[in-house]
């Protein structure tokens, strides 16, 4: 990367590394960001837990070893006893990942765990759980709306989205929760969106084992969804122990202390430990830490998009950090002429202006402005356009961040054809 002292320009053909982020300037704090910050630093990062049998403790190979000899003596050697399409009594490594799931659900306590684990089997049968991914329960409304499930973090962890706003709107509140067959139907939906999640881990030793859930808390109609949110978490907790590797809440308003007293009582204390909290407007920075921007959906301040899983994995995007009082022009150089540029641009939070042209290389060619300079909103999404240039030249994307104090993460990336 060609670092200039001020403003910055990006201009490589390869992708650029990060640049060193610099110290936050100090500010004033408001006792609700102390409060959240508190919050989330009660939240140590967690570090996703062994599966190979050879790391565990001799207590834990032991209260294994149990919970095994407990299911041989209830379901016998030909019983049927099987989650996710794994046979609990095959004695493979996939059996003992789901088993050494439950008990430490219960901090190794095998006969709680035994328990737990046979009311999650009736569950499942009484549910028809097993089948329910491939059900047609009528709410393409809600797909890719509220629970969804979109790329991956950084470490191969499926993701899954939760985001209930639009139940603000009382119609869609009635039509989805009106009664108690409409709550029913909903949960199972809900459920079913899990089940696919689920249906992308490897269940084995040193694979992913678990997928990443980010809840957006904007506009969340708190009093409204008491109750399904209650049977939500209950219903999950019970049923799909330590499948979450981390929680991580967006837009987090300020009566969150509150919303988080009334969900808190049905948690476990590792459920807790793997929350990740982030205020309003903080969205990008926060997902960018656990997840490839190209993987973060745009409204988010990604640059992922519904169709881009369609044609294989996304392609990589370039990060780099956008400094406060300061310009950033990315220039993309050896654009042929008759070639096509398209690009995607995003800025955390946006609020600062924006501009595209493109810069001939021949002398006394004119400058064209393919985007004149506008100024985006915090809510605007990533950018996306194409350019035909007639000669070679380079397209030079700019971004104008003197006006704001305020450092905000961006990603971009493009791809040239002729």
């Amino acid at each position: 990367m060609e670092k200039a002292l001020s403003p910055i320009s990006i201009s490589e053909k390869t992708p650029p590394q990060d640049p060193p982020e610099a110290s936050p300037k100090p500010y004033k704090k408001s006792f609700v960001t102390t409060l959240m910050e508190a919050t989330a630093l009660r939240s140590p990062s967690f570090k996703e837990d062994t599966y190979f049998i050879s790391h565990l403790k001799s207590s834990e190979k032991k209260a294994l070893q149990e919970l095994k000899d407990k299911l041989m003596a209830s379901y016998g050697p030909d019983g049927e006893c099987t989650m996710w399409g794994i046979p609990l009594l095959g004695g493979d490594e996939k059996a003992d990942v789901i088993l050494l799931k439950f008990l430490r659900a219960r901090d190794f306590r095998v006969s709680d765990s035994y328990h737990m684990l046979e009311k999650c089997l009736a569950w499942r049968k009484e549910f028809k759980a097993d089948t329910v991914a491939e059900e047609d329960l009528g709410f393409k409304e809600l797909e890719g709306v509220i629970a969804y499930m979109h790329g991956y973090d950084r470490e191969g962890h499926p993701v899954c989205y939760n985001a209930y706003g639009v139940f603000r709107d009382k119609d869609m509140y009635e039509r989805i929760f009106g009664d108690e067959e409409k709550l029913k139907k909903f949960l199972r939906w809900r459920v079913q969106v899990l089940e696919r999640g689920i249906n992308l881990l490897h269940f084995k030793p040193g694979g992913i084992n678990s997928i990443i859930q980010v809840t957006d808390l904007k506009d969340m109609p708190k009093r409204e969804l008491r109750v399904a949110s209650n049977q939500i978490l209950s219903l999950f907790q019970d049923n799909y122990p330590e499948m979450v590797a981390r929680k991580i809440f967006i837009n987090v308003p300020w009566y969150f202390s509150v919303l988080y007293s009334m969900f808190s009582p049905f948690l476990t204390q590792r459920t807790k430990s793997k929350f990740v909290i982030s205020r309003e407007g903080y969205a990008a920075e926060t997902l960018y830490k656990f997840i490839r921007p190209e993987n973060v959906p745009v409204q988010y301040g990604g640059l992922g998009r519904p169709n881009d899983l369609q044609d294989g994995p996304p392609k990589p995007a370039s990060q780099f950090t956008v400094k406060g009082g300061e310009k950033v022009n990315i220039q993309i150089e050896g654009i042929e002429a008759g070639a096509t540029i398209t690009w995607d641009l995003v800025i955390g939070g946006w609020d600062l202006e924006y501009s595209a042209e493109f810069v001939p290389n021949a002398e006394g060619s004119y400058t064209i402005a393919v985007e004149k300079p506008r100024k985006l909103s915090p809510s605007e999404e990533a950018i996306h356009n194409s350019f035909t240039s007639r000669e070679a030249g380079k397209m030079v994307l700019s971004v104008d961040n003197t006006a704001s104090r305020r450092k905000k993460v961006a990603a971009y990336r493009y791809i040239v054809r002729k």
